[in-house]
């Protein structure tokens, strides 16, 4: 992952039997899975703003641009930490960096990062973050 100011916080996870794909791997959108899950976790603990405070103000963020780059394989059983951390973040919106690592071999199963803008719930429009928003994420 690349240096920056903001923390890293970690997460782990099991890859489940519904993750597989015919090939007997974790199937390519299941990546996306454990990044969203994690940072839904991370919201919550490390931040102190989760998900839920968001959306009980009428927020939520989706998902503007993904890139995945794809390493090694997963395979059922695999125990994975999940690590991401915000490289910017502005009024426009914040870029989360990740990297899935596999336990069992210590080694990078995927990297990359997401885009995130904000959204206002009731138009489906985006919004601009707020400074208090800003303010809560870096760290």
């Amino acid at each position: 992952m690349e240096k920056n100011d903001y923390s890293i916080f970690e997460s782990e996870l099991k890859v489940r039997p519904d993750d597989i794909d015919m090939f007997n791997h974790v199937h390519n959108s299941k990546y996306f899975d454990y990044v969203l899950a994690a940072r839904y976790e991370q919201m919550s603990e490390f931040y102190k703003m989760p998900m839920e405070s968001f959306l009980s103000n009428g927020y939520g963020w989706v998902v503007r641009t993904a890139l995945v780059e794809f390493k090694r394989p997963l395979i059922l059983g695999d125990v994975i930490s999940v690590r991401t951390g915000i490289l910017t973040i502005n009024e426009k919106g914040c870029r989360v960096q990740f990297e899935i690592l596999n336990k069992r071999t210590g080694k990078v199963a995927s990297d990359g990062w997401f885009d995130y803008v904000m959204i206002d719930i009731n138009t489906g429009k985006g919004c601009k973050v707020t400074p208090e928003m800003i303010a809560a994420y870096s760290v």
